[in-house]
């Protein structure tokens, strides 16, 4: 049973009583689902509540190219090493809000510092030789499923004897973690060849071989120079133009289906099933002037366990991405996505629809997560994280729009909600099949002034222009 409370909602996350005058009346159903969901945990309304996250994509998508530019022009290390730092601080400001108007002002602000953190991955995928590339992009992508997983447990203890404020900022601790080791990060070598410093570059090659405990090796470090880093321009070369087109409509139903996914898991959860929901929700809409709505104990349990459903998501991609290629994994991924979703204009119980919504959200974060290893390989190293931070921009496009979708839509017609994210994934998965490229056994391209694929195979041959370490330049 869901716990009721007939009372007011403060801004700190609790009701109080009807004679409390310094709070104004509101509904509240805590939303709770992610990280980068964890502003949403106020619902003064379901559009205030899709309002309250919506101002965090907002930022994340103002934000993504500029983080991408930042790190095409002054270093992958930099740009990231900036943002974790704004999002540190105005996250532990977000917790101190005295008003409605300022929590999402401040995480808008979180927003955009968030939309610098897939540069992580630029950084990481220029450190990692071919065969392991896909490997390793994946098995990083596990801690955003711990990340998501750390929210809803932390969400479980925190919210009903501490509030909101204490969620926010206890979430804010990784990254002040993170704040203080990011400056034990090398910058990327070949970020550095690019930009002209050899000595830097040469001085992280022999520390990656100290640490590694093997010799630095043969060769001689060529300079490929390029001063027009991060252009978006280049992005639209003959080469490039329907890739970037392509991703940008993949990653858009990527992120739209996603937290589209993870705002209905809730509504699904409270309202029992599918057939269930539109009379559930005029229920609440007769009780919402008296009283505030949390998820009961039954609902974060369900909740727990399709966000657990990303690990298989990872293992099952890791498995396929290196058999099937990265554009026919994102098809895949895609189609089961779009199948489990019509499957749910059955009415069918409470435990199939946590398997349907389980079997759903790990393909579909597996989608997201072969995104995450195809965008770094198949743009150059002069406008790799531009490339994908347009991507990531992208993406906060379909954030934006999807709690308009899966929240005020579904007030509408949950049956024409469900038919919107199938349908925007069906198109996805035919753009993952007409991508021009295939970066399966392919090695990453150093200068967009050069022929696709450059990269150094074994140790004795010279190449020139390519960084010749084990940073990822060699198999």
């Amino acid at each position: 049973m869901e716990a009721v409370c007939p009372h007011r909602l403060g801004l700190d996350g609790r009701c109080h009583g009807n004679d409390d005058p310094e709070y104004p009346c509101a509904t509240a159903a805590l939303r709770v689902a992610s990280p980068q969901l964890a502003g949403c945990v106020a619902n003064l309304g379901m559009q205030l509540a899709a309002l309250s996250c919506w101002v965090v994509f907002v930022g994340m998508m103002s934000s993504s190219t500029l983080w991408g530019n930042i790190s095409d022009q002054y270093g992958r290390k930099t740009g990231l090493k900036i943002s974790v730092l704004w999002t540190l601080y105005y996250g532990i400001l977000s917790a101190f809000a005295p008003v409605y108007s300022w929590i999402l002002v401040l995480r808008g602000l979180v927003g955009f510092g968030i939309g610098g953190v897939p540069q992580s991955v630029t950084l990481y995928a220029e450190f990692l030789p071919m065969k392991a590339r896909a490997k390793c992009i994946l098995l990083i992508e596990v801690f955003w499923a711990i990340g998501t997983v750390f929210e809803v447990i932390l969400a479980v203890f925190v919210m009903p004897s501490l509030g909101w404020r204490w969620l926010l900022l206890l979430s804010a601790v990784p990254l002040l973690l993170f704040a203080v080791l990011c400056f034990w990060l090398p910058e990327s070598a070949r970020y550095d060849v690019l930009s002209g410093n050899q000595e830097k570059a040469i001085a992280t090659l022999k520390r990656i071989a100290t640490e590694n405990g093997a010799p630095m090796p043969l060769g001689k470090l060529i300079i490929s120079r390029q001063e027009d880093r991060g252009k978006m321009r280049d992005l639209f070369t003959p080469h490039f133009k329907w890739t970037t087109l392509l991703l940008w409509f993949i990653w858009f139903s990527n992120a739209f289906s996603y937290y589209g996914l993870v705002l209905l898991t809730t509504e699904l959860f409270q309202a029992g099933d599918v057939c269930s929901i539109s009379s559930r929700k005029k229920a609440v809409e007769a009780k919402c002037s008296l009283a505030c709505e949390y998820l009961s104990e039954e609902d974060y349990m369900d909740l727990l366990w399709t966000t657990l459903s990303e690990f298989p998501g990872v293992l099952v991609t890791l498995w396929i991405i290196d058999r099937l290629g990265r554009k026919k994994t994102m098809a895949l991924c895609f189609t089961i996505f779009s199948f489990c979703s019509l499957l749910l204009f059955i009415c069918v119980g409470r435990n199939m629809l946590t398997l349907l919504l389980f079997i759903a959200r790990a393909f579909i974060s597996g989608g997201f997560q072969a995104a995450y290893v195809y965008t770094p390989e198949v743009y150059p190293t002069a406008t790799r994280a531009l490339g994908l931070g347009t991507c990531s921009g992208m993406a906060r496009v379909g954030a934006l729009i999807t709690p308009f979708i899966a929240q005020v839509m579904l007030e509408s017609s949950v049956y024409l909600t469900l038919a919107v994210y199938s349908g925007c994934c069906l198109l996805a998965a035919v753009a993952s099949c007409f991508l021009p490229i295939e970066t399966k056994g392919r090695g990453l391209q150093e200068s967009s002034h050069r022929e696709w694929g450059q990269e150094m195979v074994g140790r004795g041959t010279h190449i020139t222009g390519v960084t010749r370490s084990n940073s990822g330049s060699q198999e």
